[in-house]
């Protein structure tokens, strides 16, 4: 006889989970809104809006079809399953273990759509790297985190850019901006923002010890012409200066790299990877409106949860997750314990366990 009561349990836990995220995230709501604004009659006037809308609208659409296809599924295989039972035909259990393991997968899946319902989650982001104390040790890890992120988006087909670069002094580098482009970019990506910590044995230590590096990640999504951010020319400072990074004559000889510091809310962005100052200066523009959008989003936050917003949690000894080498191999993210013996695949993309699980978290 084949006991699969523990996977049934699983699945009926997962349900109402489920249904508390529908309720959380408005879904239903948000569904009448979009229908209301298409029934607009200037609507087709600006198509690319009607063409975010309308992908909003299928995911929210696909969400609600899946969720009822869930309810359903399950009453008909909670039949199934007493029937077989009664009967004691083994190879209906079989069947019905598999479809209940099948549902839950997707109940899982329609989890993660949930959380990706939020206003900016279909937009592209930045992801900015910092490397902490420790010289070339920190760089070096700020590169792999880079290349970890890098890796990611191209297994997901996904469009990545450099947009600033600081080399290390000897290896890796000291700060970098890169931008990702793909669907609901920044919802799979929004909570990767905080300290990573590498423990390993230094390939730049003679002695072969085991060091610890830090560097932290920041994520923010690409502001588009929907979202209006006003900023005030004199609350900006802009200074110029000569790019450092790899490029042509050119840029390597003028002073073509743009640094724009908003004062009031002392962010400071820079851009060196386009040829002229006009467009790297451009860049640099849309990027301030991306971290004033993102600024505002935490603030708004903060004031609905009562907590701390997101940069201020990104301090040293508050690590999101840790990434060790040495003296054994895991990779743990301390929010949601949810751990990878697999360090290595890790560090080549593979990340969407990890991604998966801090969304599932409900704040």
């Amino acid at each position: 006889m084949i006991n699969f009561k523990i996977t049934k349990k699983k699945l009926r836990r997962s349900i109402p989970v489920l249904r508390s995220i529908f309720e959380t995230n408005n879904i239903h709501s948000k569904l009448e809104v979009l229908n209301a604004k298409m029934l607009e009659a200037n609507f087709w006037q600006d198509k690319e809006n009607s063409k975010k809308l309308i992908k909003e609208k299928k995911l929210f659409e696909d969400l609600l079809k899946t969720y009822k296809f869930t309810i359903e599924k399950l009453s008909d295989l909670e039949d199934l399953s007493e029937l077989a039972l009664e009967e004691k035909n083994e190879t209906v259990q079989k069947e019905v273990l598999s479809n209940i393991k099948e549902l839950r997968t997707l109940v899982k899946k329609n989890e993660v759509k949930c959380f990706l319902s939020n206003e900016a989650d279909s937009l592209d982001c930045y992801i900015e790297i910092h490397a902490g104390a420790g010289g070339t040790e920190s760089q070096d890890w700020a590169e792999m985190l880079r290349r970890m992120y890098l890796k990611w988006a191209d297994q997901k087909k996904f469009k990545s850019n450099l947009i600033s670069e600081h080399k290390g002094d000897e290896a890796g580098i000291k700060s970098s901006t890169i931008k990702i482009e793909g669907d609901y970019v920044f919802g799979w990506l929004k909570k990767e923002s905080g300290i990573h910590r590498l423990v390993r044995i230094s390939p730049f230590d003679s002695g072969a010890r085991r060091h610890t590096s830090f560097a932290s990640i920041w994520v923010y999504p690409v502001v588009d012409e929907n979202i209006n951010i006003e900023i005030i020319e004199k609350d900006l400072r802009i200074d110029t200066y000569r790019s450092s990074g790899a490029g042509g004559q050119h840029v390597n000889t003028t002073d073509s790299a743009v640094r724009i510091t908003h004062i009031p809310s002392k962010i400071v962005v820079q851009c060196q990877n386009e040829r002229s100052q006009h467009k790297n200066k451009e860049t640099c523009m849309n990027m301030l409106k991306a971290r004033l959008y993102d600024y505002e989003i935490k603030k708004k936050e903060q004031e609905n949860q009562n907590t701390e917003n997101s940069k201020s949690e990104i301090g040293w000894g508050h690590q999101i997750r840790s990434y060790v080498l040495q003296p054994y191999r895991l990779v743990k993210d301390n929010r949601t314990n949810f751990e990878s013996t697999s360090p290595d695949k890790v560090l080549d993309g593979d990340i969407d366990e990890f991604l998966e699980q801090s969304l599932y978290q409900i704040k």
